[in-house]
């Protein structure tokens, strides 16, 4: 385990059924830290995602949470550990309005609910003001501003947010990565998932590059960006409110860190 990592996966191989995936993958997350994890499309950056929170079973490595094994244990006693998951779709209750969404967030932890719900919508105030309208009228930014302000009101130990920008407006997506930033200087650490890699590295202490579901690159995110290495391969150009363009399937495998 890394010294005083919250979040330490090891050796992790998963996949669907006969279908393995990931095949030794190692990420840990520190105090106070924002890790994004990025790469090519099948990659295995959701699923390592989904392993640590045990919606796929972890068939190789294991997972710490503050240096206890929490390998494959269900959801439900992951987050009472104090994991949150943010899911990049269906990630709200949209017949349940915003504030009923925050306060789900906190069912297992009662004491002291509505102080954590003020602080989200402090977070997001746009919440504040939209408090009694349900959650499936919302706009894209919005609906994931309400999923990860419920997430937070859990109290986490850690954050996970799979892909939180995918289909947002620019601006949206700025908000964001200026949100992660905020949650994990409050000290709250995060790992995510992004696609938009080179705004997932500048806003983050340290990026993890899978190819092919394995490590390829691992730095932070000031030298990711410079490395000419992943640059090449993983930071093409991006078409005007379009999608990054990955790197050919297997480059990494050829050039190697």
């Amino acid at each position: 385990m890394t010294a005083g990592a919250v979040l330490s996966a090891e050796g992790i191989v998963a996949g669907y059924g006969e279908l393995e995936v990931l095949h030794g993958v190692s990420v840990s997350v520190a105090p106070g830290e924002a890790v994004c994890i990025i790469g090519p499309n099948g990659a295995g950056k959701s699923t390592l995602l989904r392993a640590v929170f045990g919606l796929i079973p972890v068939r190789g490595g294991r997972v710490l949470l503050e240096g206890a094994d929490v390998t494959n244990q269900a959801p439900d006693r992951l987050v009472a550990a104090g994991l949150a998951f943010v899911p990049q779709i269906q990630n709200v209750f949209p017949n349940l309005t915003v504030v009923e969404n925050l306060e789900m967030g906190g069912f297992r932890k009662p004491a002291g609910l509505s102080d954590r719900v003020a602080r989200a919508q402090d977070m997001f105030p746009v919440l504040r003001t939209r408090a009694r309208e349900k959650a499936g009228r919302l706009s894209g930014g919005e609906r994931q501003m309400v999923a990860i302000a419920r997430a937070l009101v859990s109290d986490p130990k850690l954050l996970l947010l799979d892909e939180p920008t995918a289909a947002l407006a620019q601006a949206v997506q700025e908000t964001v990565f200026k949100t992660v930033r905020e949650i994990a200087d409050s000290g709250v650490p995060v790992l995510l998932v992004e696609q938009n890699a080179k705004k997932a590295l500048a806003a983050c202490d340290r990026g993890v590059v899978l190819d092919q579901g394995v490590n390829r690159f691992e730095g932070t995110g000031l030298d990711l960006l410079a490395d000419e290495r992943v640059a090449r391969l993983y930071l093409g150009k991006r078409q005007e409110g379009g999608p990054e363009v990955a790197a050919p399937e297997g480059s990494a495998a050829a050039e190697g860190p």
